[in-house]
């Protein structure tokens, strides 16, 4: 293992912890999903794949994150804190009535682009964005990332669709591919297989990932801005929600759940005692 790979392992080790500390302290969250999207936005935003800049969030050139799936808006939190977008102070307030950090993405925070959390319409938003940089000679990269859940939403493929159709290259979306939505496995209760043939039918490049494999995730944007490809790139990402806490992992009851003190020991203790290898 490199030096860089071990790194972003401790990075989000350490993000986890802190998406723990403020669920926990907030009695409120979506700890399984937060958790299983952390690789991804560790790669993201520590793995030199975006382009920003935490002293100048407005920056004209910088890409464009949107977080589709808006409920796992803890993991993003602690990461532009960490990342100096706003102060750690804040993240003691999750959730708190009239604070900044509230359930969900809002555009008042610093690196914020766009309200989410009403599932579906991220993609839109981030094909929009696309659209315009290309209609106005920019060369920002647009990224999104969807929950595999979300794509039961019919406004998903609407956005796919415009997006294959415009040939939206600059265009890059991930799917957070757990298969649990909000209250069950997705394979007993939605047909949403086999999404990288689905993907390929509106359009576009696709790729598979192991979306807890650093190396993997980074190699996949690795060619992005040069590519010749005419068409926006699907990374469908294998994940598991709850990854890094046992008791979490792969169990849908985690979707939406709060550790009581001893689940709360018991997961830091976990967390705290990986680090460097593996999750």
């Amino acid at each position: 293992m490199n030096t860089d790979t071990r790194r972003l392992i401790n990075k989000s080790l350490q993000i986890r912890r802190t998406v723990l500390e403020m669920i926990s302290r907030a009695g409120k969250g979506h700890i399984g999903g937060a958790f299983s999207c952390a690789d991804l936005l560790v790669s993201l935003y520590y793995g030199g794949i975006l382009r920003h800049d935490p002293r100048n969030p407005a920056w004209e050139d910088r890409d464009r994150f949107i977080l589709s799936k808006g409920h796992s808006a803890a993991t993003l939190f602690a990461v532009l804190s960490d990342l100096g977008y706003f102060p750690a102070s804040e993240l003691a307030n999750y959730q708190k009535q009239g604070c900044l950090l509230g359930g969900h993405p809002d555009k008042r925070i610093p690196a914020i682009e766009a309200d989410t959390g009403s599932l579906g319409h991220g993609l839109g938003i981030a094909a929009g964005m696309a659209l315009g940089a290309k209609m106005s000679g920019r060369d920002f990269m647009t990224v999104s990332l969807l929950g595999d859940g979300e794509c039961c939403e019919g406004s998903v493929w609407e956005a796919a669709m415009f997006a294959g159709y415009h040939k939206l290259n600059n265009l890059a979306c991930i799917i957070d591919n757990n298969g649990i939505c909000s209250t069950d496995f997705l394979s007993d209760c939605a047909g949403i297989e086999p999404l990288e043939d689905k993907w390929k039918a509106f359009g576009w490049d696709t790729m598979p990932v192991n979306g807890h494999d650093f190396e993997e995730i980074i190699a996949a944007f690795s060619n992005f801005r040069k590519r010749v490809s005419g068409k926006p790139l699907m990374i469908i990402a294998r994940t598991v929600k709850g990854k890094g806490v046992s008791f979490m992992e792969n169990n849908p009851a985690w979707h939406h759940g709060v550790p009581g003190s001893a689940q709360y020991a018991a997961a830091l203790k976990e967390l705290e005692g990986k680090g460097g290898e593996e999750l």
